[in-house]
């Protein structure tokens, strides 16, 4: 066995067709733009056809190869379009990242608001976003990699999946959702289809977000609010998470340098869920 490493090769992107979705929010913008430049074709998804088109038309004025789909990842027949728009525009989908997620303040407890009173609405609105499309989009994109013995995805969950977090009840059982089916869908194509689709998650720890941004920090003078002390206490590192302190992890398990890698939620937490506080 040789051993000589040619790292352009282990992490090698050049001409491989990613659909992103969720790929014009804040994490997901950051990784479409570093996968163009790596030589990706990049397909970004979102809701909105503004948001989406922005981000492909930033990456298009870079150089980049970038097409913006407006979809609901909860809508199937939507989700088809989207492949039909992908597959002529940019070629059978070589890796899917599943991106799109979010939360309902009304799946949220608070001072205001007790657990037996969350709008019950909402948490399966949560649930829609963050479970019911990754298993769609799983569904819909993947089926193309199953035909052809060969493709990766990625889904992102979240360290509420690992470990529940006070207050997002239903955003951390979705996600908890995300982790347990990234590993079911791991066993599930490589026994039935093929041992060359590998299917792994990542876990974000706390990244400053729209989504989070007033529950972390006082937007008027951007210190932290006391959930945000205590999350960055509790953060060996001493930090909130950039979306830039994705990609490597991104980079790892969508190239060949994780060639017998399946089935595994890597967190990227800087230290949280090795934190027991004290």
């Amino acid at each position: 066995m040789s051993y000589e490493l040619n790292f352009q090769t282990l992490f090698n992107l050049q001409d491989q067709t990613v659909v992103i979705t969720g790929g014009s929010g804040g994490l997901g913008r950051a990784m479409s733009h570093a996968l163009a430049h790596a030589g990706a074709r990049v397909a970004i998804v979102s809701r909105q056809a503004e948001s989406s088109g922005k981000v492909a038309a930033a990456i298009q004025a870079e150089g980049g190869q970038a097409l913006g789909i407006p979809c609901d990842v909860n809508d199937r027949a939507a989700l088809e379009r989207a492949l039909e728009q992908v597959t002529s525009s940019f070629g059978p989908v070589d890796i899917l990242v599943n991106g799109a997620g979010g939360n309902q303040p009304l799946a949220v407890t608070s001072a205001e608001r007790s657990f037996f009173d969350l709008d019950t609405q909402a948490v399966d609105t949560v649930f829609g976003i963050n479970f019911s499309g990754t298993f769609k989009s799983c569904q819909v994109f993947g089926r193309g990699m199953a035909e052809r013995g060969q493709g990766c995805i990625v889904n992102i969950a979240s360290m509420t999946s690992l470990r529940p977090l006070t207050r997002t009840p239903a955003y951390g059982a979705a996600k908890a959702a995300v982790a347990n089916f990234t590993q079911w869908l791991a066993v599930h194509m490589a026994q039935e289809y093929s041992t060359k689709i590998r299917v792994n998650a990542i876990a974000p720890g706390f990244f400053l977000t729209e989504q989070n941004r007033a529950m972390l920090t006082n937007v008027q003078s951007g210190t932290f609010t006391p959930r945000g002390e205590t999350i960055v206490a509790h953060t060996p590192m001493g930090r909130l998470g950039e979306a830039e302190d994705l990609l490597g992890t991104l980079f790892w398990l969508i190239s060949p340098a994780s060639a017998f890698i399946t089935g595994i939620v890597v967190p990227v937490d800087g230290g949280f869920s090795a934190f027991g506080g004290v």
